[in-house]
């Protein structure tokens, strides 16, 4: 288990810190498409994720959500490290984008290892910092880019993300992360298509 730590978290934690995370937390496989993390819920545990993608999603009062940011291999999420702090209820979705291998930190272990390890501490703030300037670039994605120009920025992410060019997901799926309607992502997927960039398939979409 702690090799398994290490590899998810090159240089990022100290030995002691490494035996304690494999003694307290528990490791958990989840499919692609599971809910992890559901509003109003109170989360109990932090995530370390090991293996996988993870969707943070923001719902409004009408029921859609839109997309904050991935969770990939080596991070934690910041809205769940602020509702273990503060002990509110969850106001975000995580759902599993890809199959998932992570572990559940006990929240009352984050405050007695962030006075016990400088390594925890930095850890804790770098993610809240990263997660706080993907939010930002959501933010400004949706004040100053067109639909053209996010759902460009999508495409990529996810082949990123992924590590393949054959991105699985329906147009309906796309516009719920975009906040739009399908019917604009089926238009823009087509433009895209004309102008070579990808190639629609039945079940899949092929970057090209």
């Amino acid at each position: 288990m702690i090799e398994e730590i290490r590899a998810g978290y090159p240089n990022q934690f100290e030995n002691d810190l490494l035996e304690e995370i494999a003694q307290t937390a528990r490791l958990m496989h989840f499919d692609a498409g599971e809910d992890l993390i559901m509003p109003g819920q109170y989360i109990k545990n932090m995530p370390l994720l090991l293996k996988g993608s993870i969707k943070i999603l923001r719902p409004d009062n009408d029921g859609f959500e839109l997309l904050l940011y991935h969770l990939e291999k080596g991070d934690t999420c910041a809205m769940t490290l602020s509702c273990c702090m503060g002990q509110k209820k969850s106001e975000i979705h995580a759902v599993t984008e890809t199959a998932v291998k992570l572990l559940m930190v006990p929240i009352e272990k984050m405050e007695e290892w962030s006075r016990k390890y400088r390594s925890w501490r930095n850890f804790v703030f770098d993610s809240y910092h990263d997660r706080m300037m993907e939010m930002l670039e959501s933010i400004d994605s949706i004040a100053f880019k067109n639909m053209d120009q996010r759902l460009e920025i999508y495409i990529k992410n996810k082949v990123k993300l992924l590590g393949s060019k054959h991105i699985f997901t329906t147009h309906q799926e796309i516009a719920d992360d975009l906040h739009t309607s399908r019917v604009v992502i089926s238009r823009l997927l087509k433009k895209m298509e004309n102008n070579g960039g990808i190639q629609l398939h039945r079940n899949f979409i092929e970057v090209l």
